[in-house]
C-alpha cells in the first residue's frame, strides 16, 4: 500500500494528518510506504486545491481537512482489504 501525504509544508494540520497515519499503521500493524508529497505541481496533479490531503494507492480519500484518527483508519482497513 501506498499512502501520500500531500501538504505545501509545515501546517499543522499536514503534521498531524501524518502523524495520525503513522498511528493508525503501527496499531493495524499495515504495512505501507508513507510519502510526503509538497512539490504543488504534484498536489495539484491530484485535482486537489487545499491541504492536508490523504492519498491511498493513488486515490484522493479526503482534502482540505483534518480526519478523524478513526477515519484515516476506515480509509487504509478499506484499502488493505
Amino acid at each position: 500500500m501506498e499512502i501520500k501525504i500531500l501538504s505545501t509544508g509545515g501546517c499543522a494540520n499536514c503534521k498531524k494528518m501524518e502523524q495520525l497515519v503513522l498511528e493508525v499503521l503501527k496499531e493495524t500493524k499495515t504495512a505501507a510506504e508513507v510519502i510526503k508529497v509538497t512539490e504543488i505541481k504534484e498536489i495539484m496533479s491530484f485535482g486537489v486545491m487545499s491541504t492536508p490531503c490523504l492519498v491511498i494507492n493513488n486515490k484522493v480519500k479526503i482534502a482540505g481537512k483534518l480526519p478523524a484518527k478513526n477515519t484515516i483508519k476506515e480509509f487504509i482497513m478499506s484499502e488493505d482489504a
